[in-house]
């Protein structure tokens, strides 16, 4: 089974009814990773409602959590929002500062300003969960009944952390941490404690009191978690590996939930995704590439893949480079298989079923629309892109397409793909070893490195390639040709038909390329490099 109906499985020994939660603090951009997270448990929610189970899948957004610091990002006007809520803070405008103007019109926070674009996204690959703001359910009362319960259980759970963690709290540590005169959640000491209120004293010298049926404050993560657990009724949940290790936010919240009352969600623990080269991503360090504009590059059922085919245990290297295209270039093959006629065969081995069934399980929580077939496109991304870098338009791409017999009409999906592959290639993630550049004009520096042999070659190639049959086939053959007939080194033809078309000593396969060209375009360019040669 894919690691999906896995997680589905065991969900199902549990119950008929389940929530799949994830979610994150929206501190910073939002990135590819932090997709693996939310899409890990969008497909554990598509398997399990395949299983027949009765699934929701919520969103929680940590806008309750604090500003940390000013990070790199922001403007120095920042400094007086750390430790303050991120749902309660302005968004920073276009220069880093805080954008008042918006914040008091629309009330446009700084969680706002990192969650929007991020759920764009998401619509956009098909993951559409319930969003449950923190913030707002903290000031609706949703935690009051277990914020009571926490701090009527303070020395229970004070025990449980410094138990499991191996981590010694302070004196006066509190499970709440109220807002400070300023509306900060750092510097407050706690002083006493009558449901519903919380007493402080700031660092200010200012002292007050919290209302836990308000929500002037928050509880410390490692009970914040388990909370929210129990308060949503999250029977599973995917985290990364720093809350799954040994002492970690899910050991100590599996406890403390159940002192609250209830019972700790299935969990699943995942690897992260790093940028090749780059290790893993970071929000605060820019290490990142964010949803949107990698789906700007490809679709989103690329990107679905990405996430769909490794197990959560194994490390995910990312880049927008070959690896992308080797990715796209696989969906098309995976599309193209018909698993349930692979699956027929009675002569597999119990690997080649195990692999065919995760295969077909990958391809299945790849697809945008759930419950939708994957379709192959009959293009791969390597062919498309040498397209349209050669054809200037869309039409010239699908008469292309046409002629070659690859398609009869482009379907929606070959267009939207297109369009993605212009942009991709307008950017700075292209790989360069796909980048096509045929000179307009001859590049007379280039011409100057070929030796003698090589010269007579071009002219040679010149002539050749004007009668030549104009496909990939005939181009391919037709260029170390005209060197043989030379009695030269067929590189020779190479290296001239470099210099000539491109101004370099290689790059990419010329003969495909040629081939979507027009034949007197490239034999124009020929001679006038072979007329510039003689005129040097």
């Amino acid at each position: 089974m894919h690691w999906a109906d896995v997680a589905a499985n065991a969900l199902s020994h549990k119950g008929a009814k389940h929530i799949v939660s994830t979610g994150i603090t929206p501190s910073g951009e939002f990135h590819i990773g932090h997709l693996r997270e939310i899409l890990t448990g969008d497909m554990i929610a598509r398997a399990a409602r395949n299983a027949g189970l009765d699934v929701e899948f919520v969103f929680i957004v940590d806008t309750a959590d604090p500003l940390r610091k000013v990070y790199d990002f922001l403007g120095p006007e920042y400094e007086q929002f750390v430790g303050h809520q991120l749902g309660s803070i302005p968004g920073p405008d276009q220069d880093g500062n805080p954008d008042w103007v918006r914040f008091e019109k629309e009330g446009w926070t700084y969680g706002d300003h990192f969650l929007k674009p991020f759920l764009q996204a998401l619509e956009q690959i098909g993951v559409r969960p319930r969003i449950i703001d923190n913030l707002e359910s903290y000031q609706n009362g949703r935690f009051d009944a277990l914020s009571k319960i926490a701090c009527d259980k303070r020395e229970d759970i004070r025990e449980a952390i410094e138990r499991i963690s191996g981590r010694e709290l302070a004196d006066d540590w509190f499970p709440w941490s109220p807002l400070d005169s300023r509306g900060s959640l750092d510097g407050v000491t706690v002083t006493g404690y009558e449901y519903p209120l919380v007493h402080w004293k700031d660092s200010h010298g200012i002292e007050g009191s919290s209302d836990l049926t308000k929500g002037e404050g928050k509880l410390p993560w490692r009970i914040d978690w388990p909370a929210k657990w129990g308060w949503i009724g999250v029977t599973c949940e995917p985290f990364g590996k720093d809350h799954g290790a040994a002492g970690g936010s899910y050991a100590t919240g599996r406890e403390i939930v159940q002192i609250l009352g209830h019972e700790p969600p299935h969990p699943l623990t995942y690897e992260w995704i790093s940028l090749k080269g780059q290790g893993a991503m970071s929000s605060s360090a820019g290490n990142t590439i964010g949803p949107i504009e990698a789906l700007e590059l490809v679709p989103p059922e690329i990107l679905r893949l990405l996430v769909a085919k490794s197990k959560p245990n194994k490390a995910i290297e990312f880049d927008t480079g070959m690896s992308l295209v080797n990715l796209a270039d696989e969906y098309e093959r995976l599309a193209a298989r018909d698993f349930s006629t692979e699956l027929a065969d009675e002569e597999l081995s119990r690997r080649q079923r195990v692999q065919i069934e995760d295969a077909a399980g990958a391809m299945r929580m790849a697809v945008v629309k759930e419950g939708q077939t994957a379709e192959a496109t009959a293009v791969t991304f390597r062919h498309l892109a040498l397209l349209a870098q050669t054809k200037s338009t869309d039409q010239g791409v699908w008469d292309s397409l046409r002629k070659a017999g690859a398609i009869a009409e482009p379907t929606q999906a070959l267009i939207d793909r297109l369009v993605r592959m212009r942009s991709w290639i307008g950017s700075k993630h292209f790989p360069l070893e796909m980048k096509i550049s045929v000179l307009e004009a001859p590049h007379p520096q280039a011409l100057a490195t070929l030796d003698d042999e090589e010269q007579r070659v071009l002219e040679a190639l010149a002539s050749k390639l004007a009668t030549c049959t104009w496909d990939a086939e005939h181009i391919g053959a037709a260029i170390p040709q005209a060197a043989k007939d030379l009695d030269c080194s067929p590189k020779s033809g190479y290296r001239a038909a470099y210099a000539a078309l491109m101004g370099k000593e290689k790059g990419p396969r010329l003969a495909p390329i040629l081939a979507e060209m027009e034949q007197a375009t490239i034999c124009a360019l020929l001679n006038d490099c072979v007329n510039t040669l003689q005129q040097s």
